[in-house]
C-alpha cells in the first residue's frame, strides 16, 4: 500500500513538474521580445552555441540547453553563419534555426550608372565582407542588388556582379531590333553606359539611345559630356564644368573630337538601358538638351537645338547657375 502511494506521489509530482521542465523548450507562456543576431563559427560544438546563446540572453541555462537538444532534438548539426534570432522563444526554436542553416543575409547595392571605380570603393566599405578585390573592368558589373553573407568574400560578390552583367548581355543580345546601331554586346555597354549618363528618367532612355543611334549611322560625332569627363575622374563627378582644354584633348573618350564610339564604357549601365540601346526609339531627333525638370528637348535640327540651348541657358541663369 504505502508503495503504491509513494509511487502515485512520484508521478503527480513528474506531473507537476514536467512542465515547469520543459516551459523553457517548448516557449509555453513567453512573449516573443526583441530581434538577437548570433553568429555561429564553422566547426562550432553544441556546448559553444548553448554558451553563445546564453550570453546573448536568448536561454537561461547552457547546461539545461544542452542536455533538452540531446534528448528532444533532431541530432542534426548547427551551421556555420549569422541568424537573426527572436528573444521569448522557446528554445528548441533557436536549436531548430541554427540547424536549419537559414542564415541571415545582407545586401549591397549597386545603383544605374556607378562607375568601376565607385563600385570598388563600395564593396571595400562593407565591413562585413572580407579580403580586397581590383577596380573591375568598367562596364562588367550590372547594377543591382546583391545578398551576401557576413564574412564571404568581396572578390566572390564581384564575381557575381559580373556574371550577371555577363548573363543580361546572353540575354538581351539575341533580342536586339534592326534599329540599333551597334554591333556587338561590347559596343552596346558602351553606347548604354553613356545613355546611362545622360538621364535619369525610365522613359527618355529609348528616347536617348534613338539620338545617338541616329548620329553613328551618319558618321556624326557623339558630343557625349560623360565621355569627356570619364577620363578625367574615373567616372567620378567632375565638381566644375568642363574646359575647353578637355573638349580638344584626344583621350581615347572623347567624343567630341571623333565620330563612333569611345574606346570603353564610361560607366556600368543597367539592364533598361543596354535594352533600350538593342531597341531605339524611332526618332528623327538628332539633338537634346536638358529642359530644367531632369528630363530633356528633343530636336531635329541644328536651329531647334540652339533655340532649346538658349532657353535653358536663361532658365540657368535665372537660377543663378551661370
Amino acid at each position: 500500500m504505502v508503495r503504491r502511494m509513494v509511487l502515485a506521489f512520484a508521478a503527480l509530482l513528474v506531473l507537476i513538474a514536467a512542465p515547469i521542465l520543459l516551459a523553457p523548450w517548448y516557449g509555453w507562456g513567453d512573449t516573443p521580445g526583441k530581434a538577437v543576431t548570433i553568429t555561429v563559427a564553422k566547426g562550432a560544438s553544441l556546448a559553444r552555441v548553448a554558451d553563445d546563446l546564453q550570453k546573448a540572453g536568448l536561454i537561461s541555462s547552457e547546461g539545461q540547453f544542452r542536455v533538452m537538444a540531446r534528448l528532444l532534438g533532431s541530432g542534426a548539426p548547427v551551421q556555420a553563419g549569422t541568424y537573426r534570432l527572436q528573444s521569448g522563444q522557446g528554445w528548441r526554436h533557436y536549436l531548430e534555426a541554427l540547424q536549419s542553416g537559414e542564415v541571415q543575409r545582407f545586401a549591397i547595392t549597386i545603383p544605374e550608372g556607378m562607375p568601376s571605380i565607385l563600385v570598388a570603393e563600395r564593396l571595400r566599405a562593407e565591413p562585413r565582407l572580407s579580403g580586397d578585390i581590383p577596380v573591375p573592368a568598367e562596364g562588367s558589373v550590372l547594377p543591382e542588388t546583391y545578398a551576401f553573407s557576413p564574412g564571404e568574400p568581396r572578390a566572390k560578390v564581384l564575381a557575381r556582379m559580373q556574371k550577371a552583367m555577363a548573363d543580361a548581355l546572353k540575354d538581351l543580345w539575341p533580342a536586339r531590333r534592326p534599329a540599333t546601331a551597334v554591333t556587338s554586346p561590347q559596343d552596346a555597354v558602351i553606347l548604354a553606359s553613356i545613355v546611362e549618363k545622360e538621364t535619369g528618367k525610365d522613359a527618355e532612355r529609348r528616347m536617348v539611345a534613338g539620338v545617338y543611334s541616329n548620329r553613328l549611322r551618319i558618321g556624326m560625332k557623339l558630343d557625349a559630356d560623360p565621355t569627356l569627363i570619364y577620363p578625367i575622374t574615373a567616372g567620378k563627378p567632375l565638381g566644375r564644368r568642363i574646359r575647353l582644354s578637355e573638349k580638344n584633348r584626344d583621350t581615347g573618350y572623347n567624343t567630341y573630337l571623333k565620330p563612333g564610339l569611345p574606346r570603353g564604357p564610361v560607366a556600368n549601365p543597367g539592364r533598361a538601358s543596354i535594352a533600350a540601346v538593342l531597341d531605339p526609339a524611332d526618332t528623327d531627333a538628332y539633338y537634346f538638351v536638358a529642359d530644367g525638370t531632369g528630363g530633356h528637348i528633343f530636336a531635329r535640327t541644328l536651329a531647334e537645338q540652339n533655340a532649346n540651348r538658349e532657353r535653358w541657358f536663361t532658365l540657368r541663369r535665372q537660377r543663378g547657375e551661370m
